[in-house]
């Protein structure tokens, strides 16, 4: 019998049921609900007179519509008011765990999951956001759902999804000074393109991916979605598990061992089948500049600005045009002569510094349980 994949793996110990039109019932160990996508979801619930099927599968936090100036002003965004508002009130409804947007512990949803614990290898793990692939650097099954989909996974805690093809992308060699792992993704979409890994579930394999800290291997992952692919995953390995270690919501003691014992199964087979294979060397990879108005419009810094006029495909001649109008670029022109005059700087923090969970929860009302460790198959 041929080897598995890392996603057939996972896949398949989360299938409750196949069809026969070709889709699987799977189960979902762990939802992150963030403000924007949620409250359609939950106003299912309400409008079907049901409740949240398992509470300690799901994790409130509100990261999109958090302002980023002093948060200890109200809110001058009405809209952005209303949705972390929505949130709170819905987690105070349901008794679900929320993370308030000015405590210390609150950020991005696709940090929390790791920081906490909440993402594990081995799961699947799901999300109102595009870039929940991000979670797949730990090794499990993660990805972006709409609101609807947010709805079945607090009522059911299931939903039915169809399998997607397997892609890996195979990476060695060192990267050369100034060059990381978003130049490497970046690359890859200029490869591929946007719509690049459709249908794909993406694994990032290799001695390079294997040195990388998880903190990089998260950048190769969130940014899967970019080249159309719905998954990212990299294989956990001692670096992951290292992370995990400690974590409020990993095991611990004897439960620690035990999944231990399961997360080292999980990797591709040798001789499991890739119905797509990349390859990439990093050692002669450039710093790279994504100077349009999409990831695939990217280029080595030494690069220049394209001419839509030697394009022979006139649409995409007609989009190249538009995008040089829209960014103020002339054809021609060096990358390295494109000013940057927007910088964005998120301060550091060092989440093992702070306990994730103190002895009151934070969530909006009280007698919560701290979530139960993932069951593994």
């Amino acid at each position: 019998m041929a080897g598995r994949t890392l996603y057939d793996k996972v896949w398949e110990s989360h299938a409750v049921k196949h069809y026969d039109d070709g889709t699987t019932l799977l189960y979902i160990d762990r939802h992150l609900v963030q403000e924007v996508s949620s409250p359609q979801a939950f106003a299912q619930l309400s409008d079907a007179g049901r409740q949240v099927w398992r509470r300690d599968a799901h994790l409130c936090v509100a990261d999109h519509a958090v302002p980023t100036t002093d948060r200890s002003q109200p809110i001058d965004d009405p809209k952005a008011r209303t949705q972390i508002a929505r949130l709170e009130e819905n987690a105070e409804r349901f008794d679900l765990y929320y993370v308030p947007f000015t405590d210390a512990r609150q950020g991005i949803v696709h940090v929390i999951g790791p920081e906490s614990g909440f993402t594990q290898p081995g799961i699947t793990l799901v999300c109102g956001d595009s870039h929940t692939c991000t979670h797949g650097a730990f090794g499990a099954l993660a990805f972006g759902i709409g609101s609807s989909e947010c709805g079945a996974v607090l009522a059911t805690q299931c939903l039915r999804q169809t399998r997607a093809r397997n892609m890996r992308v195979w990476v060695e060699g060192e990267f050369a000074p100034g060059v990381g792992t978003k130049d490497l993704i970046l690359a890859l979409i200029a490869r591929i393109g946007t719509s690049g890994a459709n249908g794909c579930a993406v694994e990032f394999a290799g001695p390079t991916i294997a040195a990388l800290s998880m903190e990089a291997r998260m950048t190769l992952c969130n940014m899967s979605i970019e080249a159309g692919a719905r998954v990212g995953m990299i294989a956990p390995d001692e670096t992951t598990f290292a992370y995990l270690k400690g974590r409020t919501y990993s095991p611990a003691g004897s439960d620690w061992d035990a999944a231990l014992a399961h997360w080292r199964t999980l990797y591709s087979d040798e001789g499991a089948v890739f119905d797509r294979e990349e390859r990439f060397d990093v050692s002669a990879l450039a710093p790279q500049v994504s100077w349009g108005t999409s990831p695939e419009q990217t280029a080595e810094i030494g690069g220049r600005v394209p001419d839509p006029a030697s394009v022979a495909d006139a649409d995409q001649a007609r989009r190249l045009r538009a995008t040089l109008d829209y960014m103020g670029l002339e054809p021609g022109m060096q990358l390295r002569d494109i000013a940057v005059d927007r910088v964005f700087i998120r301060p550091n923090s060092s989440p093992r510094g702070i306990p994730w969970m103190p002895s009151s929860p934070p969530r909006a009302s009280s007698g919560a349980r701290p979530a139960a460790p993932c069951a593994w198959p």
